[in-house]
């Protein structure tokens, strides 16, 4: 069993960083893959980065790549995303998932591969 606690969320201007954090509760992060995903206003939960077991490989979404890193200790047993350039269009509800599947090399982009979520955390970007 695997649990995740997503922290970090807030208000912030755009423009501005934000650093989003994901606290595992497993006895070690052996072959588990861990992926943020957000859920704008109205919208369908979507992917946003993802992380190998291993931290050899990553994936982002389009709208992450250049702005926002993924980054895993698996000694503290934390996952962060970091958030750069904020833009009132990054607005949503962060998740952070786990899929112990094993997966190699690359993690999943697909919300239906992560077997275990977090509660999320409220990210608000104002203009």
């Amino acid at each position: 069993q695997v649990q995740l606690q997503a922290s970090g969320g807030g208000l912030v201007q755009a423009g501005g960083p934000l650093r989003l954090s994901c606290a595992v509760s497993r006895r070690t992060l052996d072959f588990l893959s861990v992926g943020w995903f957000r859920e704008p206003p109205g919208r369908d939960r979507e992917f946003v980065a993802a992380i190998s077991w291993s931290a050899d490989s990553t994936q982002y979404a389009g709208f992450a790549k250049g702005r926002f890193a993924i980054s895993r200790d698996n000694a503290q047993k934390t996952v962060s995303l970091q958030m750069n350039s904020l833009i009132p269009e990054d607005t949503a509800v962060y998740y952070c998932a786990a899929d112990d599947s094993g997966r190699f090399p690359y993690p999943s982009a697909s919300k239906y591969s992560y077997q275990y979520w977090g509660q999320g955390t409220q990210v608000t970007v104002s203009s």
